[in-house]
């Protein structure tokens, strides 16, 4: 999923869609015993079948059970995400992007350190 598409999602269909991601694969209980505010399990079904036929999720069925799965990985998702988060938020910049991420007084000494060093390595293979 696009984050083009990602951003016109509701946001209870992003927040099923985070806990989807972070999992992996996870069936409607799993879900609804995550999501920060409390929603009948009923209504997550619902939501879960609006994002299978929006084209985000699809399902294996275990016993049961549906078990929901991402149809975009990870990795694309968060480049697309990225990509978005950057033309939107950033004008596009990418170093306004590290800029922030940089001046982030919760971002600890290990972290930047480890920024520079794959700033560092990207430009050593001509990244």
């Amino acid at each position: 999923m696009g984050a083009e598409l990602y951003h016109q999602l509701s946001k209870r269909e992003r927040q099923i869609m985070d806990i989807v991601f972070e999992l992996g694969e996870a069936t409607a209980t799993e879900i609804v015993e995550r999501l920060p505010e409390p929603s009948s399990n009923s209504s997550i079904r619902i939501l879960l079948g609006i994002l299978e036929e929006k084209g985000h999720l699809n399902h294996r069925t275990e016993g049961a059970r549906f078990v929901y799965r991402p149809t975009l990985e990870v990795d694309r998702a968060r480049r697309s995400a990225l990509a978005y988060l950057t033309r939107t938020f950033f004008g596009g910049s990418a170093s306004q992007v590290v800029q922030a991420l940089l001046d982030n007084p919760d971002l600890s000494d290990a972290e930047r350190a480890e920024l520079l060093r794959l700033i560092d390595q990207a430009r050593k293979e001509g990244r």
